[in-house]
């Protein structure tokens, strides 16, 4: 998972997201190029196809991120973009991936999945040590989740962390969750973009 901070804000992808979709999106790339050197520009009149794949791998592997801010906590899905205030969280899960719970309800993260039995092997007890209170459990366990080699354990942590910092400085209203609303909004233009290049590429293929 890569991290960047500004303007007190982490930005968190899954760690595979930059070579998949720059694997795809230089094999559309070649691709094109190889069409237009053997037929002509006229060539990319029928490209759409290849640009459904590359904006689709977009889609689904790199647009998704999370994002730790100073008032909440937004996971940006494929379909829509939810964000929980700080004063809505109640806790952390990370079963399946990445999840947030508030009274209202429990909202997963596309960007943050949990590890599966490779990345639980390849964990080493530097990925268990040090972590947020609110993350162990009985007699200190954790979820293979929660481990920080993986993309759902390392947002997970950062989110802990700066959940428990906040409520140690008194700056998040204790007791208002069950008033506090979650915003949840579809992704409309990038749902209408992906929609337009599907029809296209229909359109191209049954020719």
């Amino acid at each position: 998972m890569t991290t960047s901070a500004a303007a007190s804000s982490t930005v968190f992808r899954p760690r595979s997201a930059i070579w998949f979709t720059g694997v795809v999106w230089a094999m559309v790339a070649v691709s094109l190029v190889s069409s237009v050197l053997t037929h002509g520009p006229d060539s990319l009149l029928g490209s759409w196809p290849l640009l459904t794949i590359a904006y689709v791998t977009w889609w689904l592997a790199w647009y998704p991120v999370v994002v730790i801010g100073e008032h909440g906590v937004v996971l940006r899905n494929p379909v829509r973009t939810i964000t929980v205030p700080w004063s809505a969280l109640v806790t952390v899960d990370t079963k399946y991936a990445l999840t947030l719970i508030t009274p209202r309800g429990k909202y997963s993260s596309w960007a943050a999945p949990a590890p599966g039995m490779f990345g639980v092997h390849r964990a080493r007890t530097d990925h268990v040590q040090g972590l947020p209170e609110t993350t162990y459990g009985p007699a200190q366990s954790i979820r293979p989740g929660d481990l920080t080699n993986s993309d759902s354990g390392a947002a997970a942590y950062q989110i802990r962390k700066r959940w428990a910092e906040l409520l140690a400085a008194d700056s998040i209203s204790i007791g208002e969750a069950d008033s506090v609303p979650v915003s949840r909004t579809p992704n409309w233009a990038v749902l209408a973009a992906g929609i337009a290049l599907i029809v296209l590429s229909a359109i191209t293929l049954a020719r």
